[in-house]
């Protein structure tokens, strides 16, 4: 395809708030897309040139946007500066100026390729070299064109299309209807690759998605767990069970193919680099091929005693992680394993991947297995529970013995309960910034006055709100706030948010931040479980945490489990 053609389509997308709309212009789009051109047409809607587990960036900001638009359009470069000002997006400032082409040769692929080999580009010289393919590319491009690479070089598309939509419009491409996406799903969860699952979709067919393997060096998504509240409910739930430790860790998902390993986070980011003391102890392992699950957590040699999450997590924004290393080491605690050698375990149950775990591991300083027992006896998860709560753990999760690992699923076939669930609402909530009003009086320097944030709704695939959030942050995070917002704000009600509130400042989903909160209460303004006039709202809420870079929007807490918690919330009131 064209990739004038495929702008016309991208401006349809971006014209319309409904996910229905956005539906039938991907499904129609990626209709006319061969085998070829697929994968990176979706990978374009998602706006990213490879999954983050691939690590490529562009690596271009601004400014060197502001001077390849100079240079191709033969512009004065404080004009295209001036116009960025007043319109505030590089991609109509593009569009504006680029009267050199009514007529485009170039496909999807060229441009994909292109954007590519600029990612690869780097050493001494590289800005300049970026600026002058960047504007090479340009110059080749009519201004539909332009404002769309423009836009996905800065990671600004601002499409609000998400990834349940491109599962159901590649379904209804290649099949006629919805109902492949099922299937699309698994594979995706498999791999973590839609790009990917669409092009073996096109040049395999359904045999080709339906008969999908897990793979090294491809993350698999990580199966999540329901939550309750008692041991009682939690034998009742599944009946005899695992009970396994609970760490406040970072997730590490572990692959290795021979002396090559990786580490990726829940979020399916690459983190092996800030791990290499746990690499190394991989390496070790007398198996050619391994996928395990696992959480790391930094602990003190000296005591050995297991550090909270804000300790380890600095491994990720240390950029001496030597240095880091040596001052909070790591340990590794396996919980599960997806694959040995050739043997994919996905599919198998529970108690044989626990099994074979247990023989993987002699429990060394670096990688140890996470301790379980297996019981139906509420006392005996009870006693499990305070003994691990007691060591500093946050709590257990019960696992049914003949389930499979349920990849990118929150089910119960892991039940998580946590030491914060013993008492009214002291556990935190996961929530998604949708949009900011603006500071009044002395915040009205730091450009922020308060959030408006939601939860996710997994039936509708969209955001529900829940609360405005003005606490918690200090001034300057308060400023960094406003900046990383701003980079990604757009001028109407994203397609994925449901709102009845209109802040000052609409942004796309995309990051998630943490809180706390006096209790859930019932609102008839916020649209999370909003049913004959009511939703649920959080009382005071404050945050606890910056922008949470573990985690996906898709990750923050639900609707179901808000009004679960509210219901174990009432059930509280009426016990004390």
């Amino acid at each position: 395809m064209k990739f004038a053609e495929f702008s016309t389509y991208l401006s349809k997308l971006e014209a319309t708030t409904k996910r229905l709309e956005m539906f039938d212009i991907l499904s129609e789009a990626f209709s006319k897309i061969d085998s070829k051109e697929i994968a990176k047409a979706v990978y374009f809607v998602q706006e990213m040139l490879l999954p983050s587990f691939e690590n490529v960036q562009l690596g271009v900001a601004d400014r060197m946007v502001e001077k390849a638009i100079s240079v191709a359009f033969n512009q004065p470069l404080e004009k295209i500066k001036e116009e960025n000002k007043n319109l505030g997006d590089l991609g109509l400032v593009a569009e504006k100026y680029n009267k050199n082409r009514t007529e485009s040769k170039l496909s999807i692929l060229d441009v994909y390729n292109k954007l590519f080999d600029i990612a690869k580009i780097s050493g001494e010289g590289s800005v300049d070299q970026k600026i002058n393919e960047i504007a090479d590319l340009l110059d080749k491009t009519t201004s539909i064109e332009s404002k769309y690479i423009v836009r996905f070089m800065l990671g600004r598309l601002r499409l609000g299309v998400g990834e349940a939509t491109i599962m159901e419009a590649l379904s209804k491409a290649k099949t006629g209807d919805r109902n492949f996406k099922e299937k699309i799903e698994r594979a995706f969860n498999i791999c973590s690759d839609l790009g990917y699952v669409a092009q073996v979709l096109y040049s395999e067919g359904e045999k080709g998605v339906e008969n999908f393997r897990v793979e090294v060096m491809k993350p698999i998504r990580p199966a999540l767990a329901e939550r309750l509240e008692s041991a009682e409910e939690i034998i009742k739930k599944i009946g005899r069970c695992a009970i396994d430790q609970k760490f406040d860790g970072f997730r590490s998902q572990v692959h290795k193919d021979g002396s090559n390993v990786k580490v990726f986070s829940r979020n399916l980011e690459d983190i092996t680099h800030f791990m290499p003391e746990i690499v190394e102890e991989v390496k070790k392992l007398p198996y050619k091929r391994l996928i395990f699950d696992s959480e790391a957590l930094a602990y003190d040699e000296d005591t050995n005693t297991l550090y909270p999450f804000q300790i380890t997590i600095q491994r990720k924004r240390k950029h001496n992680v030597e240095k880091v290393s040596e001052q909070y080491p790591l340990r590794l605690f396996a919980f599960d394993l997806m694959l040995i050698n050739d043997e994919d375990l996905l599919n198998e149950p529970y108690i044989k991947r626990r099994e074979k775990l247990e023989k993987l591991f002699k429990d060394n300083g670096k990688i140890s297995k996470s301790n379980i027992i297996i019981t139906d006896d509420p006392k005996e998860v009870e006693k499990f529970f305070n003994l691990t709560v007691g060591a500093g753990l946050e709590g257990i999760v019960a696992k049914k013995l003949d389930a499979p690992y349920s990849a990118g699923a929150r089910n119960f076939n892991w039940i998580k309960m946590k030491r914060s669930y013993k008492s009214q609402l002291s556990d935190t909530i996961d929530v998604v910034i949708l949009g900011y009003f603006k500071g009044k009086g002395l915040r009205a320097s730091l450009g922020i006055g308060a959030l408006l944030a939601g939860v996710y709704d997994e039936k509708s695939d969209t955001f529900k709100t829940i609360a405005k959030i003005g606490s918690g942050f200090s001034e300057d995070q308060f400023r960094q706030l406003h900046e990383a917002l701003d980079d990604i704000k757009i001028d109407h009600k994203p397609a994925r948010v449901d709102s009845l509130i209109e802040p000052d400042v609409w942004v796309n989903p995309k990051y998630v931040i943490t809180v706390k909160a006096d209790e859930i209460t019932r609102s008839p303004v916020h649209t999370c479980g909003f049913e004959n006039g009511m939703g649920y709202a959080l009382r005071f809420p404050r945050a606890v945490s910056f922008i949470r870079s573990d985690k996906s929007v898709e990750d923050a807490n639900t609707v179901k489990e808000i009004i679960e918690m509210f219901n174990n919330q009432k059930k509280v009131k009426l016990k004390g």
